[in-house]
């Protein structure tokens, strides 16, 4: 892979500024922790677990959200995962390419970092059925302070707030990503302005920074102040936003908008809820709009509510850029992807995961009610994938970037300790709630991995099928009649004759004057160069075989794969040229491979795939689909 790396160098063009960056970045980076004040403080002191809004509680509590702002986001997301850039890209499988590079494709322990990456990648997609019903549900309850009887009418506000939030997804972020900076810049500032209000009253609360506040509130509570991290964790749930949009604002505007903004104003705000709670220990049931005054009340709840839908928007358009990762990586089957701006490559919208998410949002709202309900599922998937980005971490420093042994160790010490403590408390509400995150990361996880074998199987099963290409084109260039024009055979591996040119000469007798094997490959690294996109092995007898390359965060393009090739003396007329495609019909049998459930799965997975004429945009009427059955 070390070879494509030069290919990301683009040419230079003019940037944004690093302050114009800055605010988009918290507008899009920030939308979900930011909105964690809402109900993460309120978790402590409510539910099963609760402990009793006492003073010493109060200030332990509050010293543990510091302190857990601090480990978790400033030091090890901000300062440390943060420096792993993947050639400007970041996210769990973008951490998972980089950790892979050089090492063997037989190696146990790519295998094990494979399987650690995924498990991750997998659960991503249960914070993002969550964290959209979580904060938009957390938003809206701020009626009922507002109102009394308006309890009823919560659920179904929620939902309807969440399916316009939906349906405005294939407009794409172009168009409303403008106002997200401005709209939680004032969010941002309000919370630290609501904060010092309420914390000047109480000026005691800031000796919480002092980390005594917290290990007394553990000696007093015992167990049960463990129990309490599962609700504490939840000021630091958006933490894998900052890594996984870490390429489209840079590592700099990020880290400046999290010092200078972003971690005072929850500081702030998180001290002013605990002072009001230090006045009025009734105020626990929801001290954050306890904490605005009256005549401000409604418009507040309005602002929590746009800054939700914005902190749920950075979550689907996350779960959009992953889907299309795991595509680019083989892990799942072909999706359409639409690009919503002629600027910006990452904004895209991925319609069949964004339906299946609205509809698993609106199924996990009906099913919990509230955001407390729903603060007992919130937090395990998050924390395992947090727990799988430090050790992914540890292994990039030591093997790459060659830390010494006990740096290594005592970093991950650190972070091991802190995540597997979050996780322990987490896991005390899996009859709760927390089931719920691990049973979908699960099921995906089975998808992925069995699509993945099922693409190898089935590669196998047609090469068992196929004749040497050498051989073929030999006999091919003596015997068979030839006619005028270009054939483009779609291949999944370069090595391979195809089936559809077997097939194509068994029904026509014919083969065309000029012959073109296309492997379309991914390889793991974001993006890959114009100059290193195309490679061009002559086969002869007008025999040609192209690998065109693209890394997991670009979309194929045969046509432009096409006219890059005219350096390499090859041209082409489209009208001219026709392109032949294979269509498997997969039957799962009992041969050995993949058990037999697995193998229905993967059948049901090929149906339903998107076409290969959309995902390698190829013009229609220029395509012909041969099709073969393959018993797995």
């Amino acid at each position: 892979m070390s070879t494509l790396a030069p290919a990301v160098a683009a040419a230079p063009e003019r940037s944004p500024s690093t302050y114009t960056l800055m605010l988009a970045a918290i507008g899009v980076v920030y939308g979900d922790i930011g909105t964690s004040p809402l109900y993460a403080l309120r978790e402590c002191f409510s539910g099963p677990h609760a402990v009793v809004a006492t003073p010493e509680n109060l200030l332990g509590i509050v010293s543990l959200f510091f302190w857990a702002l601090m480990l978790v986001i400033s030091l090890k997301y901000v300062t440390f995962v943060m420096r792993a850039d993947n050639r400007g890209e970041g996210g769990i499988l973008a951490l998972l390419a980089l950790t892979l590079e050089g090492l063997p494709a037989s190696s146990r322990r790519r295998g094990v970092l494979i399987g650690l990456g995924l498990c991750g990648a997998a659960l991503f997609y249960g914070d993002g059925v969550i964290t959209p019903a979580i904060s938009v549900l957390s938003a809206v309850e701020g009626l009922g302070v507002f109102a009394y009887g308006f309890d009823p009418y919560i659920v179904p506000l929620t939902l309807v707030i969440l399916v316009v939030l939906f349906l405005v997804q294939r407009h794409g972020t172009a168009r409303i990503g403008g106002a997200f900076g401005p709209v939680m810049l004032v969010w941002f500032l309000v919370l630290a302005v609501l904060g010092i209000w309420h914390a000047l009253s109480e000026p005691r609360v800031f000796a919480a920074f002092d980390p005594r506040y917290a290990i007394a509130f553990f000696a007093d509570n015992g167990a049960h102040g463990f129990v309490v991290l599962g609700a504490v964790f939840l000021c630091v749930t958006g933490g894998e936003a900052l890594y996984a949009d870490m390429g489209h604002f840079g590592r700099r505007p990020i880290r400046l908008a999290w010092f200078c903004l972003v971690l005072p104003a929850l500081l702030l705000n998180y001290l002013g809820q605990t002072a009001l709670m230090l006045r009025e220990p009734a105020a626990s049931a929801n001290p954050f709009y306890r904490m605005v005054p009256e005549p401000l009340l409604l418009p507040m709840v309005g602002l929590a509510t746009v800054a939700t839908v914005i902190a749920a928007q950075a979550v689907i358009s996350g779960v959009f850029s992953l889907t299309r990762q795991a595509v680019q990586l083989g892990y799942s089957p072909r999706v359409e992807v639409v690009h919503t701006s002629s600027d910006h490559s990452g904004q895209i919208y991925v319609p069949v995961a964004n339906w299946l998410l609205l509809a698993a949002v609106l199924l996990v709202v009906l099913g919990f009610g509230s955001s407390s309900n729903l603060a007992a599922a919130y937090g395990i998937s998050v924390t395992i994938t947090m727990l799988v980005t430090g050790l992914l971490m540890v292994f990039l420093a030591f093997s790459h970037w060659h830390w010494r042994w006990w740096q290594c160790v005592a970093l991950g010490a650190l972070f091991l300790a802190v995540d597997l403590a979050f996780l322990g408390a987490n896991a005390l509400k899996i009859m709760q709630g927390g089931w719920l995150p691990l049973v979908m990361g699960g099921s995906l996880l089975v998808m992925m991995t069995t699509w993945k074998r099922g693409r190898e199987l089935l590669a196998l099963r047609l090469a068992e099928e196929t004749i040497p290409l050498d051989l073929f084109i030999n006999d091919i260039a003596a015997n068979t009649p030839r006619v005028p024009g270009t054939a483009v055979f779609l291949t999944s591996r370069a090595c391979d004759l195809p089936h559809a040119l077997l097939h194509n000469l068994k029904h026509n007798k014919i083969v065309h004057q000029r012959v073109i094997f296309l492997t379309v490959e991914s390889v793991e690294q974001p993006r890959v160069g114009d100059d290193l996109r195309v490679s061009v092995e002559p086969l002869g007898y007008g025999f040609h075989r192209v690998v065109a390359r693209y890394g997991f965060m670009e979309d194929p393009d045969v046509p432009d794969v096409l006219a890059l090739c005219e350096r390499f003396g090859l041209e082409f007329e489209l009208q001219d040229t026709t392109f032949f495609l294979g269509r498997e019909t997969v039957i799962a049998t009992s041969r050995p491979g993949m058990a037999r459930w697995r193998e229905r799965l993967f059948v049901a997975m090929s149906r339903n795939a998107a076409r290969a004429m959309d995902v390698f945009r190829l013009p229609t009427n220029r395509v012909v689909e041969l099709g073969t059955q393959v018993e797995m």
